[in-house]
């Protein structure tokens, strides 16, 4: 299975206790995300320290205050190591707003553009700020080889994510029993825009919840999944990694 977002930086045991608990659970490959300077580095040097590990990198729209060309040179340059296979975690949060949404905007489309130019895929965040982010999307992403909804949170755009072909990456919330209107999207799907993740150390699944969230979890949110679409777990398996690996390039 694939764990295709999560921050290892933010978990609490080292990363190669976590790389190798993950192995255990039968995890194959982690994507881990950098959302700001520092942790670009430290998601770089975890993709550089463990085979299964590659790099997501870019500004979470909490980190784009003041972004300006200088941040975004320095996501261009972490983009250039043969690790990064993805821009992001990029979008809009307007639940905490964390940071000014002018600047999320701006870094979200500057992250967008840069994607483009370099070839990469791209992984969204969006809470709060749907209308906002599917039209920026519309406006700049044609030409992405991938878009990935992470933690994907948006079950009324199914409809237009499987008409532009997006990525939909399901997390631990999806198995929580209230969860409906997002058990509907993950059942009906098309098989080939479909991933799973952690976004650990949050967002535990149900058998696990209320304890910190690591990359071995995703088999559970995986079970979950497979039940819902009435596939085998050595099924979903099979699909998740094929489109793993057309979108990382592994």
């Amino acid at each position: 299975m694939i764990d295709s977002h999560c921050h290892l930086d933010a978990c609490e045991p080292p990363d190669g206790e976590l790389v190798d608990r993950a192995r255990d659970a039968g995890v194959t490959r982690i994507a881990t995300v950098g959302t700001d300077g520092a942790s670009i580095e430290r998601a770089l040097g975890a993709a550089h320290a463990h085979e299964e590990v590659v790099a997501i990198v870019g500004r979470h729209p909490h980190e784009t205050a003041g972004f300006d060309a200088a941040a975004l040179e320095e996501i261009e340059r972490a983009a250039a190591d043969p690790r990064a296979r993805a821009i992001g975690e990029t979008g809009l949060d307007y639940y905490r707003d964390y940071a000014p949404r002018q600047d999320q905007r701006r870094a979200f489309e500057a992250q967008l553009e840069l994607a483009g130019r370099l070839g990469l895929p791209v992984a969204i965040h969006t809470r709060a700020a749907e209308e906002d982010t599917f039209a920026i999307l519309r406006e700049h992403a044609a030409q992405l080889p991938a878009v990935i909804m992470h933690c994907f949170s948006a079950p009324a755009r199914i409809a237009e994510c499987i008409e532009r072909g997006y990525q939909c990456s399901f997390a631990g919330n999806v198995t929580y029993p209230k969860a409906t209107d997002l058990q509907d999207a993950a059942r009906d799907l098309p098989a080939e825009l479909l991933l799973v993740e952690t976004d650990s150390p949050y967002l535990s699944p149900q058998p696990v919840r209320g304890k910190p969230n690591e990359p071995a979890n995703v088999s559970h949110t995986a079970r979950f999944v497979a039940a819902l679409r009435e596939s085998s777990y050595e099924e979903l398996e099979r699909t998740v990694e094929a489109n793993a690996a057309r979108v990382f390039r592994w």
